[in-house]
């Protein structure tokens, strides 16, 4: 099983805090390790909140 990659995500974004330095803006919460390591930690489930950004071909 291949796990979610956070910074392929919309969702994702790297804060200014130290101690918490990743986010999941869908989820509403910052932590130490990706935001779908953490979901997984406590949940037992993949994140249902990931969605693949977009890139342009320009």
């Amino acid at each position: 099983m291949e796990r979610i990659n956070c910074r392929k995500c919309v969702h994702f974004y790297v804060t200014w805090d130290k101690k918490f330095p990743y986010g999941c803006r869908a989820m509403g919460f910052k932590t130490q390790t990706m935001p779908s390591l953490r979901v997984f930690q406590t949940s037992g489930m993949d994140c249902l909140q990931f969605v693949e950004k977009k890139f342009s071909k320009e």
